[in-house]
C-alpha cells in the first residue's frame, strides 16, 4: 500500500504541476486527449505488467503495435471490411503471443532474447506490408487513401473511430473512449489477477518458478497466455493507433512503446524480478506517461528531453524497487 501511495501522490502532484503550468490551456479538449492517452498506455501497461509479474518481459510490443496499425490499414485499403479488418488484426496479436509463449516454453529460449528478436522482425514486416498494393514499399498508411481507396468502408471506419477512439467524423474528439476501454480492461485484470486462482499462480511463476511447479502449477500453459495478453493488447492499440491519429509511418510510430509501457508497469510497482504488482498500481504508472509529455509543451520543453525524462523516471521507479525488496528482507 506505500507503493501505491506514493504512486498515487505523484500522479497528482504531477496533474496539479500540469495544471499551475498553463491553466489557460488545460481545457475539455486538452482533458479528453489525456484520458485517451493514459487509456492507450494503459492498455499496453496492463498487458506487459501480467507478463512482468510472472517474471516476463516483452521487447517487441512497439513494433507490434506498428505491424497491427500497417495490417489494418493495409487491409481496409484492399477492400476488407473494417471490423473484418480489426479481427484479423487482433488474432494475429493472439498468433504473436503464441509464438513468443512457445518460444520460451517449449524452445527454452528467454523472453528478452525472443521478444527483441521480435522487435526487429515484426517491424520489418511492417515496412513490407505497407508496400502491398503501392508502387514503392514503406508507404505511410492513412486513413483518407484509405477512403479514397475502399469508399464503402468509410461508414464502418468512423463507427470504428467513434466507438474505440472517441472521435466523431470530423476527427474532433467526443468522449475518451480510449481510457474507457482501459477501464474495462483494467476491471477484467484485476478480477482475475486478485480474484481467482490464474493469479495466484501468475504471482507464483514470478515468485519461484521452480516452487510453483512441483506445486502442481502448469506453468507452460500460464506463460503461453500471459504472452498472448500483452501482445493482443499491443495489437488492439495498432488498431487504436491508426484509428486516431489517421495515419501510420510503418518505419517509426511506436518506437519505444515498449519501454514506455514498460515504464508504466514498473512505476506502478512491477517488480522486473517477478511475483510483484498490481493492477491499480499499473494504471497509476500509465498514468504518469501523458502527464510528462503535455507538462513538457505547455512548459515549451524540447521533444529531445523527454526521453530522457522518462529513462530517469523508469531508473528512479527500478531502484525504488529494488530498495523497498531489500527493505522488506531485513524486516
Amino acid at each position: 500500500m506505500n507503493r501505491i501511495a506514493g504512486v498515487l501522490a505523484l500522479v497528482v502532484g504531477l496533474y496539479g504541476w500540469l495544471y499551475l503550468s498553463n491553466p489557460a490551456q488545460f481545457n475539455l479538449y486538452v482533458v479528453v486527449d489525456l484520458l485517451n492517452r493514459h487509456g492507450f498506455f494503459g492498455i499496453l501497461s496492463l498487458g506487459v505488467g501480467v507478463l512482468i509479474i510472472t517474471g516476463g518481459i516483452d521487447l517487441s510490443i512497439g513494433s507490434v503495435v506498428a505491424l497491427s496499425a500497417v495490417s489494418f490499414g493495409v487491409l481496409m485499403r484492399q477492400g476488407v471490411p473494417p471490423i473484418v479488418a480489426a479481427s484479423i488484426v487482433i488474432t494475429g496479436g493472439i498468433v504473436i503471443g503464441l509464438i513468443h509463449g512457445l518460444l520460451v516454453t517449449w524452445g527454452g529460449l528467454q523472453p528478452f532474447l525472443v521478444t527483441l528478436c521480435g522487435l526487429f522482425v515484426y517491424r520489418g514486416l511492417a515496412r513490407t506490408v505497407s508496400g502491398i498494393g503501392e508502387k514503392t514499399a514503406e508507404q505511410t498508411v492513412s486513413l483518407y487513401t484509405i477512403r479514397n481507396a475502399a469508399p464503402e468502408s468509410a461508414g464502418a471506419m468512423d463507427w470504428l473511430r467513434a466507438v474505440f477512439v472517441g472521435k466523431g467524423s470530423d476527427g474532433g474528439l467526443t468522449i475518451p473512449m480510449e481510457f474507457l476501454w482501459m477501464l474495462g480492461l483494467a476491471a477484467a485484470l484485476a478480477v482475475i489477477l486478485h480474484g481467482s486462482a490464474y493469479g495466484r499462480y501468475w504471482y507464483a511463476i514470478g515468485y519461484n518458478e521452480q516452487a510453483a511447479r512441483y506445486s502442481g502449477v502448469n506453468v507452460t500453459r500460464h506463460r503461453i497466455i500471459v504472452f498472448v495478453i500483452s501482445s493482443l493488447g499491443a495489437a488492439a492499440g495498432g488498431i487504436i493507433l491508426l484509428l486516431d491519429f489517421a495515419s501510420v509511418d510503418p518505419a517509426s510510430d511506436g518506437g519505444e512503446f515498449e519501454l514506455l509501457a514498460i515504464t508504466g508497469a514498473v512505476i506502478g510497482g512491477c517488480s522486473l524480478r517477478g511475483g510483484e504488482g498490481t493492477v491499480l498500481g499499473i494504471f497509476l504508472g500509465s498514468a504518469i506517461l501523458p502527464a510528462i509529455n503535455k507538462l513538457n509543451i505547455f512548459l515549451g520543453v524540447p521533444n529531445t528531453v523527454i526521453p530522457i525524462v522518462i529513462g530517469l523516471t523508469l531508473l528512479i521507479g527500478a531502484g525504488l524497487d529494488e530498495w523497498l525488496r531489500r527493505r522488506s528482507s531485513r524486516n
